[in-house]
C-alpha cells in the first residue's frame, strides 16, 4: 500500500498498488491515479461540492475496473496522506469498493485492508483526458492568465502571471513549499469546503509569505478539479492579506478577481 499527499506524487511504484492519495476525488485526480496504474485508490471527497465534483472520479474509476473510495473532508485533512490514513472515515465508495464491504463511516485503515485483500483485476484502457491547461485570450495589458485543472501544471514561465486552478487550496502534508511551483502574481484554488482543521485554505497564508495574492472559491460554486469552472462559476470564499490589500473581497466572482489582479499587476502594485 502507498500513502501520499497527492496523486501527483504517484510514481512507477504505484503500478498495481493500492494507494491512499489525499487529493480530491474529482475526475482529473482520478485520471492521474488511473494513469499511474493503481489497482485501487482512496481519495478525499473534498466537500463533494458543486455537481458532486469532489467524488465524480469514483464512477470514472469504476468504468476502468478500479475500486475507489473517498474519505470525508471533515474527518481528515485534504492534502495530508498520513492524517487521512490515521483519522479518515469513508463517505462514498464506488460499486467495486462496496462489493468488498466498504461503506460510509468505515475507518480508512479498514477500507485499505479490504482493498489490499481483493484480487487483482484487469484495468481498462486509460484514455487521455482533455487539455488541462490553457491561456485565456483577454484584451488589454496585464500578465497572462493560465487556467489549470491542477496546480501541478504550473510552469516556470507562469512566474508573475495569474493562475486559476481546479486544485484544492490545501498545502501538501502541511509543507509551505508546496503552496505553488512558481512565484506567480496571483492564484486561485477551490476551498474543498474547507474541511478538517480548515485544511482546504492553508495555501493562502503560505503564499502570502511569498507576496502572492491568493484566494479560494467555494466548492459549492465551482467544480473542483476543473479550472475552467473555477474561472466561470467560482465565488470567492477566502483570501489572503495580499489579495485583500489589492481589493479582493469574499463574495466576489472569480472573473472579477482575475480582472482586479490584471489591473493591479499592470499598475505595478
Amino acid at each position: 500500500m502507498l500513502v501520499v499527499d497527492s496523486v501527483t506524487a504517484l510514481g512507477p511504484e504505484a503500478q498495481g498498488a493500492v494507494a491512499l492519495a489525499a487529493s480530491h476525488g474529482g475526475v482529473y485526480a482520478a485520471y492521474l491515479a488511473a494513469k499511474a496504474g493503481v489497482r485501487a485508490v482512496v481519495l478525499s471527497d473534498a466537500g463533494i461540492g458543486r455537481e458532486r465534483a469532489g467524488v465524480a472520479g469514483l464512477p470514472y474509476l469504476e468504468r476502468l475496473n478500479i475500486a475507489a473510495v473517498c474519505l470525508s473532508h471533515r474527518s481528515c485533512r485534504i492534502g495530508d496522506g498520513a492524517d487521512a490514513a490515521s483519522r479518515g472515515v469513508v463517505s462514498v465508495a464506488n460499486g467495486l469498493a462496496r462489493a468488498l464491504g466498504i461503506g460510509p463511516d468505515q475507518p480508512a485503515r479498514d477500507a485499505l485492508e479490504r482493498l489490499a485483500a481483493a484480487p487483482a483485476t484487469e484495468i481498462g484502457e486509460v484514455a487521455p483526458e482533455r487539455e488541462a491547461r490553457s491561456i485565456l485570450d483577454l484584451p488589454g495589458a496585464g500578465p497572462h492568465v493560465a487556467i489549470l485543472d491542477s496546480a501541478s501544471l504550473v510552469r516556470p514561465e507562469d512566474a508573475g502571471a495569474i493562475v486559476v486552478t481546479g486544485s484544492h487550496g490545501g498545502l501538501l502534508g502541511g509543507r509551505p513549499e508546496t503552496g505553488l511551483r512558481a512565484d506567480t502574481f496571483a492564484a486561485l484554488f477551490n476551498d474543498a469546503d474547507r474541511g478538517r482543521d480548515d485544511a482546504g485554505v492553508t495555501r493562502l497564508p503560505a503564499l502570502d509569505a511569498r507576496g502572492i495574492a491568493a484566494g479560494t472559491v467555494s466548492a459549492w460554486s465551482a467544480r473542483i478539479g476543473d479550472g475552467a469552472s473555477t474561472y466561470a462559476d467560482g465565488v470567492i470564499s477566502a483570501v489572503n492579506a495580499r489579495a485583500a490589500g489589492l481589493g479582493v473581497e469574499i463574495g466576489m466572482s472569480a472573473r472579477a478577481f482575475v480582472a482586479a489582479m490584471r489591473v493591479a499587476a499592470a499598475e505595478g502594485r
